[in-house]
């Protein structure tokens, strides 16, 4: 075990401990630690989600907790799988878009019993099935807003508890709308590319950023083309 004692900012000394074999991680940019609020969910503050199923990712990366939503059916085995790798909070998601009516409800509530933190519903969800769920379980709802002409108040009276925010190119424009109205609900919202879409997006008023980490495929190019640089020399 290695102790890398790292002064990250000057005016808060941060002991950073990591042993040998966790050096090679997927890391989430830095300034969403330093800039996002973040969300405190029965007392653990999350700033920054992965946006993965790979369960290799998962055990090496350096996010606060999982965003694990999939286009396919949601499967209690899939979320089962995914709650026994990881060692971070997991938000799973449960459906809603595909996936409608009391299977929902029914992948909810499975999702609480395996241990997640918090479920995640696709946009087209029906405020009804909102209501269902909230009635159900005692975690968060996240539902998924893609559109500035989102009916928030609606989505909220339902039972929605956070909001995540995925526009694409229009994210920071959504979430600063939402925040005008709605200044104080949680949004977790896309960051986008850069650290610079990630400040835009968190300026816009974005609590917490979830960040798309690079695919297996490509960690393991540029692992590889590291091996044959050091063969080829």
């Amino acid at each position: 075990m290695e102790n890398n004692i790292i002064n990250t900012k000057k005016e808060k000394f941060v002991p950073n401990i990591r042993g040998q074999l966790k050096k090679h991680i997927v890391h989430v940019p830095e300034i969403i630690n330093e800039q996002a609020t973040g969300i405190k969910i029965n007392e653990k503050l999350i700033k920054s989600l992965v946006f993965t199923t790979d369960i290799a990712i998962i055990r090496n990366m350096s996010g606060d907790a999982v965003i694990a939503v999939y286009p396919f059916t949601p499967q209690p085995v899939i979320t089962q799988a995914i709650m026994l790798a990881a060692d971070v909070p997991v938000f799973c998601g449960v459906g809603g878009g595909t996936t409608q009516g009391p299977r929902v409800v029914n992948l909810a509530k499975h999702a609480e019993y395996q241990g997640a933190l918090g479920v995640v519903l696709n946009s087209p969800t029906k405020n009804e099935i909102i209501k269902e769920i909230s009635e159900a379980i005692d975690i968060p709802i996240i539902l998924t807003v893609v559109s500035e002409h989102t009916d928030i108040k609606s989505r909220l009276d339902a039972g929605t508890t956070i909001l995540n925010v995925s526009g694409a190119a229009d994210t920071a424009k959504i979430v600063k709308k939402i925040r005008e109205e709605f200044p104080y609900v949680p949004i977790i919202a896309t960051g986008g590319p850069t650290s610079e879409t990630i400040k835009a997006t968190i300026a816009a008023g974005a609590n917490a950023i979830t960040y798309t980490p690079p695919t297996n495929g490509e960690l393991f190019s540029e692992l590889m083309q590291k091996y044959r640089d050091i063969e080829n020399n």
